[in-house]
């Protein structure tokens, strides 16, 4: 019965059996087995687990450095998860890489364990990189480690300690850091190297020269770089062309005898730099010099295009004698161009009938050239034959004429920018908007806020940066309204335009804005929401320092090739004026790499329009809008890394830190103020001509990247 108590003992055979006793007597026969068993065999050891591979520790430090931290508890093992332990690390090539993600980490508790790197590290090429790590984070608490790297017994990292405490502008090393340029020219270091030589890198010793010299000058010590440049007989102890960048680039008149100097000794790429320089500091002693560049046609179009250039910057008209025959007939677009621009600069009134007849030319780059320029030799004649022109069919003369007209009285150009505000082009708008704005014309303000609402968003982006130079009263409720109506944009450009309109326009209102903002999709957009809301208050504000990043688009799984390529994967660009060939810096800039390869493999930049064509600087491309605004829908962080911009690199285009996405630029010289600002990604390795010749508007007709094993792009054959 299910109710009924079951007795406490039963009776067997006269043997009193109880359920309690039997119990314990099993339970002693179990011990005893165990103890026997245990007695007879040995547990098993406690096996180690592996240290963690050197694929793992990178894939750890991309990992980490993708999210801006120094440690992920969540990865596995732990040895791996802090980039200050694996700075610590028994290889030094993991070292070496730990000590540039704490760099473009951007953490300021990065500091110390780079200092302590710098410091005591036994590996020359780590005490380089964490001194250029600690230049990229650009804290000025790192200078105290810093000074005495100048010092370290290898060039390498006193070149890179030189270049960190100009990356902080640290004014007060400028004597340190000159001291350590000039020991190593006394010492021969700059001896027989040519004029033109771009060799990267050439030996330690040059290099820290280099860098020291580049340091100077952003730090405008122009004295200290003449106690190093000049020799004891007055003239300068090399022509090699770092040099002249250093010393043009200080834009300091203590700098103009050397210039003079250089301006017709040495090679083309130190002319060039001389004749920059000599334009910035407006060097009217030097305009005779100046024009024999021009007309010589031996000079090479650089030298040629600065030298123009200059002439425009000292504005005399007797410069047009010289720039009139090339504006007709130059040999090349980019040489017209420049002379065109640099006619209207002298501002001659006899040129405007040439003027007048390029308003009408075949090509669309020069007939915007020649409106900018007519309409600054003689405004009056450039109003009255704009009168009777029709309006032109190609978007991007239109919108260089709203932008020309920015620089006319409101009275005179108000009526035809209007007219270029209705376009119905949101390029051409955009662009005509910005004039309005800069005109301060009547009625302006309320268009304006009226435009925050418009479908294109470069064209929101231009209404709120309108209303950041008005400063309307009561335009503020609009913005933050526009705001949260562009949320759905794929761009970024609108967003953060009304977020710095609003702090312009109304910062108390501006704060919960930016607050918000900190949680936006973009990482791009969180990290600008943070800067301003430093800017708006630094003190309460601090906690906006750090937005968290987006996670990165591969998985921790997916990096193999990141980290240990077998091969340098090139890109075959084909384009309107010929192949050029490019090998990609996978190592360097792995996670920029990755996403131009799948671009490219998309066939994204096939058809696309080289929009940006500067003489002696870039050209770019990778804007499927054609006005340096648009992009592929996302961004991606930046990666900057030690490789400077020489002639041929190839760079990844920026708005500000980490707006990278598919815009990417080559260097038609050296450019070395780009340097650990925007990530250098390849090298052209074929077809530099190609680059040379590519003039506005030429395409791109196809990618296709070689990884070593097979084809990529649209249609993956070649």
């Amino acid at each position: 019965m299910r109710g009924a108590r079951l007795a406490a003992t039963v009776t067997t055979g006269g043997t009193r059996w109880s359920p309690r006793r039997a119990l314990a007597r099993a339970l002693a026969a179990g011990l005893a087995a165990v103890v026997a068993t245990a007695c007879a065999t040995a547990p098993p050891p406690v096996v180690a687990p592996p240290p963690p591979t050197f694929e793992q520790k990178m894939a750890a430090i991309l990992h980490l450095e993708d999210r801006r931290t120094l440690t992920d508890a969540a990865l596995t093992p732990p040895s791996v998860g802090a980039l200050p332990t694996l700075l610590t690390d028994s290889e030094g090539r993991v070292r070496r890489r730990a000590a540039l993600a704490i760099g473009r980490s951007g953490v300021a508790e990065g500091v110390v364990p780079l200092t302590t790197a710098l410091a005591k590290d036994v590996e020359p090429e780590v005490r380089a990189m964490a001194a250029f790590a600690l230049g990229l984070m650009g804290d000025a608490a790192a200078a105290p480690a810093l000074l005495p790297a100048l010092g370290d017994p290898d060039p390498r990292v006193q070149g890179r300690a030189a270049e960190a405490l100009g990356l902080i502008n640290h004014a007060a090393a400028a004597g340190s850091i000159a001291g350590m340029a000039a020991a190593h020219v006394k010492a021969g270091a700059l001896a027989g190297i040519a004029s033109d030589d771009e060799t990267h890198p050439l030996s330690p010793t040059v290099e820290a020269v280099r860098l020291g010299v580049y340091a100077l000058a952003r730090l405008g010590a122009v004295d200290e770089l003449r106690a190093v440049l000049i020799g004891g007989d007055g003239s300068p102890v090399s022509d090699w062309w770092p040099l002249a960048y250093a010393m043009q680039s200080v834009g300091k008149p203590a700098a103009l005898p050397t210039l003079r100097l250089w301006l017709t000794r040495g090679g083309s790429t130190t002319r060039a730099f001389v004749a920059r320089g000599l334009g910035t500091l407006k060097d009217a002693d030097s305009r005779v010099a100046l024009e024999a560049l021009v007309k010589d046609d031996r000079q090479t179009t650089g030298v040629r295009v600065q030298a123009m250039r200059a002439l425009a910057a000292i504005g005399d008209r007797r410069s047009a004698a010289v720039l009139t025959p090339l504006a007709d007939k130059a040999p090349s677009v980019a040489l017209r161009l420049e002379a065109v621009a640099a006619l209207g600069a002298v501002a001659d009134p006899a040129a405007a009938e040439l003027l007048v007849d390029y308003l009408e030319a075949e090509g669309a780059p020069l007939r915007a050239a020649a409106q900018a320029a007519l309409a600054k030799a003689d405004p009056d004649t450039f109003m009255t034959v704009l009168s009777g022109l029709d309006v032109d069919k190609d978007w991007s003369v239109r919108a260089a004429l709203a932008t020309t007209l920015k620089g006319l009285p409101p009275e005179i150009a108000a009526l035809r920018l209007d007219q270029l505000a209705r376009d119905a082009d949101p390029k051409v708008r955009a662009a005509a908007l910005t004039s309005l704005a800069a005109l301060k014309v009547p009625g302006t303000d309320v268009r304006l806020v009226s435009e925050l609402a418009h479908a294109d968003p470069v064209v929101r982006m231009a209404a709120a940066r309108g209303l950041a130079t008005l400063k309307p009263a009561g335009a503020a409720p609009a913005l933050a309204r526009a705001y949260e109506a562009s949320a759905p944009d794929t761009t970024y450009v609108a967003r953060a335009a009304m977020l710095a309109a609003l702090v312009a326009v109304d910062p108390a209102a501006a704060a919960p804005v930016l607050r918000s903002a900190l949680a936006d999709r973009e990482w791009a957009l969180r990290v600008r929401a943070a800067t301003l809301l430093r800017e708006l208050d630094a003190a309460s504000m601090a906690v906006a320092a750090r937005p968290a990043p987006a996670p990165a688009e591969s998985a921790l799984d997916d990096t193999a090739a990141m980290i240990a390529p077998a091969f340098s994967p090139q890109a075959y660009l084909q384009t309107t004026r010929g192949e050029v060939r490019i090998e990609l810096a996978v190592l360097d800039a792995p996670r920029t790499v990755a996403n131009f390869v799948a671009l490219a493999g998309r066939g994204f930049f096939d058809g696309m329009a080289w929009h940006r064509i500067v003489p002696d600087f870039v050209a770019q491309v990778g804007d499927p809008r054609g006005d340096g605004e648009g992009g592929p829908g996302y961004t991606i962080r930046d990666e900057l890394n030690q490789r400077p911009y020489l002639r041929g690199s190839v760079g990844m285009a920026l708005d500000w830190r980490d707006t990278g996405g598919s815009q990417f630029f080559i260097t038609r010289s050296p450019q070395p103020h780009l340097d650990a600002r925007y990530t250098v990604f390849g090298h052209v390795v074929a077809g530099m001509d190609v680059v040379d010749r590519l003039e506005p508007w030429d395409r791109i007709t196809s990618v296709r990247v070689w990884d070593g094993t097979r084809w990529l792009g649209a249609g993956a054959t070649r």
